[in-house]
C-alpha cells in the first residue's frame, strides 16, 4: 500500500502542510525536532516521494466543460502560473474525478502539492467544504470559505454598472439571464440585479429573472427566444457571461431582430473575442490577470508563512466596457 503525505502527517502528529514543507526543504519556521521526525517517519514509512519540487495544486473544473480553453479562465491560469514559476514552484492539475465518494483531500496528498486554488468548482460539494477543513493550504476563486483567502471581483458594482448603463440608456423592462445558482457570485449578482432595479423604481415580472448555466451558447439561445416571445418582451437583457451572447444573437437574428435596434444585451467578463464582434458587446471586464497573481501569491504566502498570512478576500474592481450592443431608446 503507498504511503502517503497524510499517513506521516498522522504518525508525527502534525499537519500535511508540514510534512510537504519538509519534504521540500522549505523549513525556516519548522523546529529541528519536528523536521527530523517527519523524515524519520518518511524513511521508516518508505514514503516514496522523498523531497520533491514546490508544487502549488490546481482543482478546475468549469462547468461549461471547455477546461483549458475557456476564454475567461484561462486568463488567470495563465496569469496563476507565470506567478508560481516564478517564485519556484510547478503547477500540478489535480483531477477531481467524479461520483460522490471521490476525496479531493487525498487526491491532493497522493499528489504531493503544497497547497491547492479551488477554481470554477461546485462549492457546494461535500468533497470541497471536507478540503477546504482538512488543513491543506487552500485559497479560493470567486467564492469565500470561512478562514480561508479568496480573490474574486466587485460583483456588485459589475451588476450595478450595467443596469445604471441600461437605465440610462431608456431601457425600463430589463431582464436578467444569470448562471446557475451555486457559488457566492451568482447569488450576488442576482441579489444587487433586483436591488438596483428596486432603486430605480423598476418592477421585474418574474419571467424576466431566468437561470441559465454559464458559458453555454444554446441554452441562453434558448431561453432568449422565450424572452423575446413574450407579450411585452424586455427591450434589454443582462447575460451570465460574454460567450453567452454568441447564443443569445443567434436567437434574435432566428426571430427576425437586430442588434442592438430591436433587443439591447450586455455580457459579463470581458474577454478579447466578443470585442472583435459587430457590433462589440457592451460588458463589465473582470481584473483577470490580478485575479491570477493575487491567488498565487496568497497560496504560496500561506504555504510559506500560515500565520502571518491574512485570510480576508481580496476583491479587485471592474470595468464597465461600453461596446454597441445597448440601443438608446
Amino acid at each position: 500500500m503507498t504511503v502517503t503525505v497524510k499517513d506521516m502527517a498522522q504518525q508525527c502528529g502534525v499537519d500535511p502542510a508540514v510534512v510537504c514543507k519538509v519534504l521540500n526543504a522549505r523549513l525556516p519556521e519548522i523546529d529541528g525536532e519536528t523536521r527530523d521526525r517527519v523524515l524519520e517517519a518518511a524513511e521508516r514509512l518508505g514514503y516514496p516521494g522523498g523531497a520533491h519540487t514546490p508544487n502549488l495544486g490546481v482543482l478546475y473544473a468549469d462547468e461549461s466543460g471547455r477546461g483549458l480553453t475557456h476564454p475567461f479562465f484561462v486568463l488567470i491560469l495563465n496569469a496563476f502560473k507565470a506567478v508560481a514559476e516564478a517564485r519556484g514552484y510547478d503547477m500540478t492539475f489535480i483531477h477531481p474525478g467524479s461520483g460522490e465518494n471521490v476525496s479531493y483531500e487525498k487526491r491532493c496528498l497522493e499528489a504531493g502539492v503544497d497547497g491547492v486554488c479551488l477554481v470554477c468548482m461546485d462549492f457546494r460539494a461535500p468533497q470541497i467544504k471536507a478540503l477546504a477543513q482538512s488543513g491543506i493550504p487552500c485559497v479560493s476563486v470567486d467564492h469565500i470559505f470561512k478562514g480561508m483567502p479568496a480573490v474574486l471581483s466587485d460583483n456588485e458594482t459589475g451588476v450595478e454598472k450595467l443596469v445604471e448603463y441600461a437605465v440610462s440608456r431608456g431601457h425600463r423592462r430589463i431582464a436578467f439571464i444569470h448562471g446557475h445558482n451555486n457559488s457566492i457570485v451568482t447569488r450576488t449578482r442576482i441579489n444587487q440585479f433586483y436591488n438596483t432595479m428596486t432603486y430605480r423604481g423598476l418592477t421585474v415580472p418574474p419571467e424576466y429573472v431566468r437561470e441559465g448555466l454559464y458559458d453555454d451558447i444554446e441554452l441562453t439561445r434558448k431561453i432568449v427566444i422565450e424572452l423575446l416571445k413574450l407579450p411585452e418582451r424586455p427591450t434589454c437583457i443582462l447575460l451570465p457571461d460574454d460567450i453567452s451572447y454568441l447564443g443569445a444573437q443567434d436567437a434574435a437574428r432566428d426571430l427576425g431582430l437586430r442588434v442592438p435596434q430591436d433587443v439591447s444585451f450586455t455580457g459579463y467578463d470581458g474577454i478579447p473575442l466578443t470585442q472583435m464582434l459587430t457590433p462589440r458587446l457592451t460588458t463589465i471586464r473582470q481584473s483577470s490577470d490580478d485575479i491570477g497573481r493575487m491567488a498565487a501569491r496568497k497560496l504560496i504566502d500561506l504555504i510559506e508563512r500560515p500565520e502571518g498570512t491574512s485570510r480576508k478576500p481580496s476583491v479587485f474592481p471592474v470595468q464597465l466596457v461600453e461596446g454597441g450592443t445597448i440601443e438608446a431608446i
